[in-house]
């Protein structure tokens, strides 16, 4: 059976994968004060970094319409997987959703299923790797659904930022957490709960938090020789490698992939941030 992935531009896709016909990335609207541009193939991640910091205002991003979505639907392929940040951050999901149920009544029936990543960046990527092994496996559409929700139920996300700020402002975190990081150059380790941002510790200088987002993703992993190992940086691909390095030191991964985060990453982490999924 044919498929066709549709994911939303916050999936930091290998460079190898960007071009494959399999793919259609539905893009976000970025906003820094009155600037606006479509986070897609033209994002200029450099000067997008440098609006944002001259800018007085916060950079947000805006979700697609379920329209858009409905239009991916409209392909030759027997089944369409979607991928979407997770549904507590973003309303990509909600858009995704919509258009199904819209396509499902104006064009008909098709086999459309929408993955609330319950992650977002290299996360999004890595649910969405999973689906084109079980899918390239040859597996039915009931079948890849079921396992890949399954493998992102087990799934986990950490990232280090430079700055907390963007997060504090568009409510994501709390102010004095944000303050008082700035204040003492504490970078806090960060993780997803259910979609949801939280803290699971914090180190003094970035070395000493990337050190200690390895040793907790070292230890939380699961059955690593069948998973990837997947980093976004945004503008600090040393940085990236020196993740992974620490990282491999202590566990043995299917493979290791370092993505440069695209402009829904860059609003988010910001200049020198890392995530990591596994």
């Amino acid at each position: 059976m044919s498929y066709k992935l549709v994911v939303d531009s916050c999936t930091d896709l290998p460079e190898e994968l960007k071009k494959d016909p399999r793919i259609e990335v539905i893009p976000l609207i970025l906003h820094v004060g009155d600037y606006t541009v479509l986070d897609d193939e033209n994002f200029d991640q450099l000067d997008y970094i440098r609006r944002v910091a001259e800018s007085e205002t916060c950079a947000k991003s805006a979700c697609p319409s379920p329209d858009r979505y409905m239009k991916a639907y409209e392909c030759d392929a027997d089944d369409v997987y979607v991928v979407t940040l997770s549904s507590k951050l973003s309303g990509s999901y909600n858009s995704a959703i919509l258009g199904r149920s819209i396509y499902l009544e104006d064009v008909g029936e098709k086999n459309i299923h929408v993955f609330d990543s319950l992650s977002a960046c290299c996360g999004q990527t890595n649910v969405m790797l999973k689906i084109m092994e079980y899918a390239d496996a040859g597996l039915p559409f009931e079948e890849v659904v079921e396992k890949v929700e399954e493998y992102r139920d087990h799934m986990d996300t950490y990232f280090v930022l430079d700055s907390l700020d963007t997060l504090r402002k568009n409510g994501r975190l709390t102010g004095m957490k944000a303050i008082v990081a700035t204040t003492l150059n504490i970078k806090p380790v960060c993780y997803a709960v259910e979609g949801t941002i939280a803290q699971w510790g914090q180190g003094i200088g970035m070395r000493k938090a990337l050190i200690k987002m390895a040793e907790l993703a070292a230890q939380r992993i699961v059955d690593p020789e069948n998973k990837t190992l997947m980093i976004t940086h945004i503008n600090c691909y040393e940085r990236a490698e020196v993740v992974k390095d620490l990282i491999l030191s202590k566990v043995n991964f299917k493979r290791a992939i370092i993505v440069d985060g695209a402009g829904v990453a860059t609003t988010y982490a910001g200049d020198g941030g890392i995530v990591v999924t596994c």
